[in-house]
């Protein structure tokens, strides 16, 4: 029997909040371990919360930009259950009235266009953090907690089970991540936590509707392990249907160094929690005036950017795509044009030598020692013809460890590109003279061997003559 995997991702995102999401406990991440805590965090006795403002305001910008529809009436509940890492015994969320429902999110995924729901989107407070003394918590032999994330304020993100591919839950996550990061909600630093993903999975025969047992992963933390849990996970249930067990619904854990999930836990149900609403938060009143004000601040989003990098810039699908990517590099994109630099060009720049330079160096485009005005005007000297592609390279070479402008550096090394024929015809000719056989094979009909003469007069002249000027210089003494 052939079977197919249903994924759904709940997607849990730190906002970028300074203070707590009912306390004013600092979110800063990295500080010494129990010292952002205070009594409402702790769940001490008689203390009372109180919502942070932006928290709000966060989650509707979020539900907006996910095509979510904002409730205008919301009220935070107590979701119970006993863990280390949760001091008041229940986590103050959302189930029955959440802040946003029913959106969608769009995926490319190897040029197959598809829809992944999004069935609502609640607000939370963070648990804490369990430090284990193994690599995971199945391996350790004890476990400390820090409390400092607990109260840190989380959106969840929850999707219908509309994935079937470990790759579409891949793509899924990094668009969200993407849209998170437009809206400037979440610092989206996965190596910190800022975003990560339970993954539920399940298999069902090919071609019923019904869906099968499912297994949970908590807590993944990079796309990579998305896709790698994911496909081990999908390829052990299928193990245990194809030898006639039985899966049982469960929450287990990924092991990277591994490469496989182990069973924690039985999986509970909603009403285990046992839900009840919060006494000591109001409901959350938004009006229809608001959301229209949040939704008219919105930024342009990546879909909408993608588009207008396709229609107005030129660019390939491809090229847009991986240019929208994130708002930092569509921002670099977008200042490094601005003056007229030609926008393929830069795409092309921006994806290979920046790219590979920057990758070198474990840097990101805001740490790049090549700002984006600097990069579109060496684009420009590219385009007048003041310098070849291939010295554009040197010049980029030196604008990496240099402050100065491009025509700064073009001027002070002489890499000005030589445009005058007469300069270059005196090139070609000794060039011609020298190389007696690529002579002979272009004009016995082999035209690809006027390429090993266009390279000698490039060699000749430093890579300074302009390769169109040699190209016509050399085919009309050739041809004649």
């Amino acid at each position: 029997m052939k079977y197919e995997a249903v994924i759904g991702l709940e997607i849990h995102s730190e906002l970028k909040t300074k203070t707590k999401i009912f306390c004013g406990c600092a979110t800063t991440f990295g500080a010494e371990q129990n010292t952002h805590v205070c009594p409402v965090c702790l769940g001490l006795p008689g203390v009372l919360p109180v919502i942070n403002k932006r928290v709000v305001e966060f989650a509707i910008r979020a539900g907006l930009a996910l095509n979510c529809t904002i409730n205008k009436f919301s009220k935070f509940d107590r979701k119970n259950y006993y863990y280390p890492d949760l001091p008041k015994n229940f986590q103050t969320s959302q189930y029955d009235l959440p802040i946003a429902e029913k959106g969608y999110v769009d995926i490319d995924v190897d040029g197959q266009k598809k829809r992944i729901r999004i069935t609502r989107i609640h607000m939370e407070e963070d648990a804490g953090k369990l430090v284990h003394s193994g690599n995971t918590i199945k391996d350790s032999a004890t476990s400390n907690v820090d409390y400092n994330r607990t109260g840190v304020p989380l959106i969840e993100i929850v999707s219908e089970p509309d994935m079937a591919t470990p790759q579409e839950a891949r793509v899924y996550m990094e668009k969200v991540k993407s849209i998170l990061e437009y809206i400037d909600v979440s610092n989206c630093r996965m190596e910190e936590g800022n975003l990560r993903a339970d993954l539920n999975v399940s298999l069902r025969p090919v071609g019923t509707t019904a869906l099968g047992t499912k297994a949970e992963m908590k807590n993944i933390n990079s796309f990579k392990a998305v896709e790698d849990a994911l496909a081990y996970e999908i390829q052990r249930q299928q193990e245990v249907l194809e030898d006639g067990g039985h899966l049982v619904q469960e929450t287990r854990t990924w092991d990277p160094d591994k490469g496989i999930t182990l069973s924690m836990r039985t999986k509970e149900a909603a009403h285990d929690y046992r839900y009840m609403p919060e006494p000591d938060l109001v409901p959350i009143v938004t009006t229809d005036e608001e959301i229209a004000a949040y939704r008219k601040a919105l930024p342009e989003l990546p879909d909408a950017r993608r588009q207008r990098l396709e229609t107005e810039d030129g660019l390939s699908s491809y090229d847009a795509g991986i240019i929208t990517g994130s708002r930092e590099l569509a921002e670099y994109f977008d200042a490094a044009i601005v003056d007229g630099a030609d926008a393929k060009l830069t795409a092309n720049w921006m994806m290979g030598d920046l790219a590979k330079n920057l990758n070198a160096e474990g840097k990101t485009i805001q740490d790049s020692p090549v700002d984006a005005k600097r990069l579109g005007q060496m684009i420009m000297l590219i385009s007048k013809g003041t310098i070849s592609s291939k010295i554009a390279k040197k010049v980029f070479v030196e604008m990496w460890t240099s402050p100065d402008a491009p025509e700064k550096i073009v001027k002070d090394k002489g890499l000005v590109q030589i445009t005058d024929t007469k300069a270059i015809e005196g090139i070609v000719d000794a060039v011609i003279a020298a190389n007696p056989k690529p002579v002979a094979d272009y004009k016995g009909g082999n035209t690809k061997a006027i390429g090993a003469l266009v390279g000698q007069v490039m060699k000749q002249s430093k890579g300074k003559a302009n390769p169109g000027v040699v190209n016509q210089l050399l085919k009309a003494k050739l041809d004649t």
